[in-house]
């Protein structure tokens, strides 16, 4: 066997090669287990498991749906005569929401079908979370205050809550 160029001998690089290569898998495999002793000898009070958050409650439409932050939302569910639209919510929280937006509301002059829509500035603030029945662990806003930046749709007043409890109604038996 002849000497490499460099002068060195192959036996003593294939030597130094092999050691190097034992001392880092040792290395490894003591790592190894010192990571597992660590993790086993660490009681279990110290990983608890944080609590999972109570989801927001949802603005129940008109379909039934359950909607966070909507862009719009329709008041008036059987003529749709009366729209929030341009929804900007500051905040949705726990146990209010709030937002500024325009109520579209059909004059129904001379009757709604040719009636025309008027936008009015709105600040809506949605309340009163219960939960939703037949989906649990979900809240539901119960209420909703409108209070108009200008002048209301004649005759509402400037400030104006309403109930949004939409309950299904228990199906009829039949004989």
């Amino acid at each position: 066997m002849d000497a490499p160029a460099d002068g060195r001998n192959p036996r003593t690089v294939r030597t130094r090669t092999r050691t190097r290569t034992r001392t880092r898998t040792r290395t490894g495999i003591l790592l190894s287990a010192a990571a597992a002793l660590t993790a086993a000898a660490l009681p279990a009070s110290a990983t608890q498991p944080t609590p999972t958050p109570t989801p927001d409650p949802v603005v129940v439409d008109c379909f039934s749906k359950g909607q966070i932050r909507p862009d719009e939302y329709l008041l008036a569910c059987g003529d749709g005569n009366n729209r929030l639209v341009k929804l900007h919510w500051n905040t949705w929280g726990p146990k209010t929401a709030t937002a500024t937006g325009t109520d579209m509301v059909n004059d129904c002059r001379p009757y709604c079908a040719a009636g025309r829509f008027h936008p009015y500035p709105v600040t809506v603030t949605l309340s009163d979370p219960q939960p939703w029945p037949d989906h649990p662990g979900t809240q539901r806003f119960t209420t909703i205050r409108l209070l108009y930046t200008h002048t209301p749709p004649t005759p509402t007043p400037k400030d104006v809550t309403y109930k949004l409890v939409y309950d299904t109604p228990t199906p009829t038996p039949t004989p």
